[in-house]
């Protein structure tokens, strides 16, 4: 039996969710947690077979949290389902420690496998993800990375906050980050980037298909 714990934001989609694994013998939802925080605690106060876990959620979220949730349950395996197309953060989340990624559209029809390819100790990554892997390694190699890939974790989530059009007050709030902290990951994001400011940004995230709303 796989014990899995949802991790979500959104009490529909975990309905939805909880219903899709119903129809499977193997598979049972034992837990759900609506945020980061509950999630931690969650996965501090027993074992589980495999995390369901969403990209962005209040408060604690993303990398972050998945690098978290890693140091309390080395051995967890963290299925990623995220809003976000492989292209945005697939690469990223598996370097934190995910097991797997997923796309919400893609539900429906690879949940289940992903969860018992996870479960079993595999990883799961889509065609697309595999080419991403390969050709971060090949860029890395060649040290001819594109500009966004050398942002680190934290200045990637900044850089795709930016982008998204958030402010830098309403980012401070959203990661409870001081408003100075954030502005100086700003200043860091637009030297790493080469960009003047925040248009040159945004230009930059269209061209390379970085925002989610545009991706999609």
């Amino acid at each position: 039996m796989i014990k899995i714990l949802i991790a979500d934001d959104h009490a529909i989609l975990r309905a939805g969710l909880k219903h899709l694994l119903s129809e499977h013998v193997d598979i049972v939802v034992a837990g759900e947690a609506s945020n980061g925080h509950e999630a931690l605690a969650k996965v501090q106060a027993e074992e589980w077979n495999a995390l369901v876990l969403d990209m962005t959620m209040p408060g604690k979220s993303g990398i972050e949290l998945i690098k978290q949730l890693k140091q309390i349950a080395p051995k967890l395996p963290i299925l990623i389902l995220s809003m976000h197309k492989e292209d945005v953060y697939a690469v990223r989340a598996l370097k934190a420690g995910a097991s797997g990624y997923l796309c919400k559209d893609n539900a429906e029809d690879q949940l289940v496998p992903a969860l018992r390819k996870v479960a079993g100790g595999g990883l799961y990554i889509t065609a697309t993800v595999a080419e991403k892997l390969a050709v971060d390694m090949l860029q890395g190699a060649t040290q001819d990375a594109l500009p966004h890939t050398r942002l680190s974790d934290r200045e990637y989530q900044i850089f795709q906050l930016i982008t998204g059009g958030a402010g830098v007050t309403d980012i401070a709030q959203k990661l409870n980050l001081s408003v100075k902290t954030v502005s100086t990951h700003k200043t860091h994001v637009l030297e790493k980037m080469g960009c003047g400011n925040v248009a040159e940004l945004i230009r930059y995230a269209i061209r390379h298909e970085l925002v989610p709303g545009i991706a999609e």
